[in-house]
């Protein structure tokens, strides 16, 4: 490697790691070595690798230095040739060990990479759905990339980095020092000047790199807010396109202003120091010449001592930084591990029970709830603040208890912010109740799998919530494995034939992201096809109508006549009309339920029922029902 390698790799690496002065913590390292454990024959054959191609980097140098003297001594032709060959050899063997170890070393790498990424992810999945409407998705995407990839690093890099680099300096230093200990002190002499500025002129780098990492971010956030369907809409609307347009070059030009001043720092920190490496080679030829016009020092020795500086550089300078990249693969461990240690607040039970066959009572006994306070659900990092709130939540329910039978409907009805949703969250335990109980057929919701309850309980929320991926794709995740039949025959029921088969690929159109290529009432049908899809035994409509036209409500609600027939069913509703056929309905406030009763039994008796009912349809009431069952 020429000491100009040396000096790009020097640079790159006081770039781009993190000064952290935090101590090394043993149970970070020990959890480190769990997750080597299932790589540990390679890691051993890896580092033995490394130590060999460090050898045989120092035999190269000795060996040129061989050829020299043998060319000076005027020795036989065919020693030459021997030594040349040998180094061919060696050159051969080393480029082969080279590309096995890079197998070993990216397959190591990637191979945690799935790990961490697998374990993540997975935890991630566990957490309650308030963990994702505090945490800023960019943050947590940022520990399943950026974080995993430099934890990585600590395997790939900087364990066989320092291994291999140990075992280089060593060598490289004894066999200088049997050839000429004083020229081999001289060149220590100049190390300072050129590990010194390269950590100094690091640094201010990694500064200017930070910034213009947060400046791309930035950018990255306007773009992907600005070019969502929603967002550009919003824009559009309200928006001064040319403000955004001047914000966004503003902080690109400061980008392109920081690009140019880290070249001219990188080309003359390069330049100084490749500098510094002539004036390194000219000791060794100047005072190993006159060595060996001295007759104390051989030519090939000289030429020896010239090949080894750079191998004596290198390593030092890679070991100086050493450590910054220990304890920068350190912080990203600890920043995954970080995830990995939030515990979910939904477990589930050891031995979980079975759900009755047949059709499912929905019982709610004595239930309080407040959502859980931030410290229980998230972290600091994923918000970006500088603490989280400790405070518990605000209690949300009162001692909420009723009882649906199998195959009836209850309706929630009551003013925003009443707890309608919360009631609706914690049948499918998406939270879990602070006291009371949840129950299906008598059998406690905490008591279910979370796949029973996937199984038994369908919801249809008001955001008709789309990937973005094909219409097919969207149906499939309550069925995997559906058949075509099957898709085609729940988009009949919920009115969606003509639509889909009128799309340019049928089932294989891509919607788009949250389903914005189709109209709100379209997206909400093909949500009800997907609960339709699933087949579950009980029911939860979510104020599936709230944003509707009347025509697309019309549909929606034809749709919905499909999805509540013969299932127990909880329907929210701001639209009273959709729930006069409801078996029970239920007027909450203030998370208590006011009011319970039949739509006849609860106008007659002139209360909360009553005043929403008349506030709501005081100009005539034209909305559809759903059908009597």
């Amino acid at each position: 490697m020429s000491m100009e390698s040396v000096a790009w790799s020097s640079m790159h690496q006081m770039m781009t790691a993190q000064d952290e002065k935090r101590p090394f913590s043993r149970a970070t390292l020990r959890r480190i070595l769990g997750f080597a454990q299932p790589h540990r024959r390679r890691l051993v054959l890896f580092l033995v690798i490394s130590v060999a191609t460090a050898a045989l980097a120092v035999a190269t140098p000795v060996l040129a230095g061989r050829v020299v003297d043998a060319i000076v001594s005027g020795s036989d032709t065919g020693v030459v040739v021997r030594l040349a060959l040998l180094i061919a050899v060696i050159a051969i063997v080393e480029a082969a060990l080279g590309l096995y170890n890079r197998f070993l070393s990216s397959s190591i790498g990637e191979g945690l990479i799935l790990d961490l990424r697998t374990a993540v992810f997975d935890h991630v999945q566990k957490m309650p759905v308030a963990f994702f409407t505090r945490t800023r998705t960019g943050a947590l995407v940022s520990r399943l990339n950026n974080d995993v990839i430099g934890a990585q690093r600590a395997f790939s890099n900087t364990l066989s980095g320092v291994v291999a680099n140990l075992v280089t300096l060593t060598l490289t230093l004894v066999v200088m020092l049997g050839i000429s200990w004083q020229i081999t002190l001289l060149s220590l002499l100049l190390l300072p000047v050129f590990v010194l500025p390269a950590r100094r002129i690091g640094r201010r780098m990694a500064g200017m790199q930070r910034e213009a990492a947060n400046l791309n971010a930035s950018m990255s956030t306007q773009m992907t807010e600005r070019f969502s369907a929603p967002g550009a809409t919003l824009v559009k609307l309200f928006g001064r396109p040319a403000d955004e347009s001047a914000q966004f070059e503003l902080r690109a030009r400061r980008v392109r202003d920081i690009g140019v001043r880290t070249a001219m720092t990188q080309s003359a920190f390069v330049t100084a120091l490749t500098l510094v490496s002539a004036l390194a080679l000219a000791l060794v030829y100047g005072l190993g010449g006159w060595f060996a016009l001295a007759g104390t020092l051989d030519a090939g020795s000289v030429v020896s001592l010239a090949l080894l500086l750079t191998r004596l550089y290198a390593p030092l300078t890679s070991l100086a930084s050493a450590r910054v990249d220990v304890m920068s693969a350190l912080v990203s461990f600890e920043r995954v591990f970080e995830v990995l240690d939030l515990p979910p607040l939904i477990a589930e039970p050891e031995h979980p029970r079975p759900l009755p066959d047949g059709p499912v009572a929905v019982e709610f006994d004595g239930v309080d709830f407040a959502y859980p306070s931030a410290d229980k659900v998230s972290l600091a990092s994923l918000e970006e603040v500088a603490g989280l709130d400790t405070r518990g939540g605000v209690q949300v329910l009162h001692d909420v208890s009723f009882r649906v039978e199998p195959g009836q409907m209850v309706a929630l009805v009551g003013s925003s912010g009443a707890g309608k949703s919360t009631i609706a969250q914690l049948l499918p335990r998406l939270y879990d109740t602070d006291s009371g109980a949840v129950r299906l057929s008598g059998v406690d919701v905490r008591d279910l799998s979370a796949a029973s309850i996937r199984q038994s309980v369908g919801m249809v929320t008001q955001d008709g919530h789309l990937f973005h991926e094909s219409v097919r794709a969207n149906l499939v995740l309550a069925k995997p494995g559906a058949t075509d039949e099957e898709l085609w025959e729940v988009l009949g029921r919920a009115r969606l034939t003509d639509l889909v088969e009128s799309l340019p690929e049928g089932l294989s159109t891509v919607v788009g992201e949250r389903g914005y290529r189709l109209s709100g009432g379209e997206r909400q049908r093909l949500t009800i096809a997907r609960l339709l899809l699933a087949h579950p035994r009980v029911v939860i409509l979510d104020e599936a109508t709230a944003h509707l036209d009347s025509t697309s409500e019309a549909a929606v609600q034809a749709a919905l006549a499909e999805a509540l027939a013969g299932r127990t069913s909880v329907v929210i509703a701001h639209r009273l009309s959709t729930i006069r056929a409801a078996d029970l309905i239920l007027v909450v406030e203030d998370g208590r339920v006011v009011e319970r009763g039949s739509h006849t039994e609860l106008l007659a008796a002139r209360g909360r029922y009553e005043e929403l009912y008349r506030t709501q349809f005081a100009d005539g009431d034209a909305e559809v029902q759903v059908p009597a069952r």
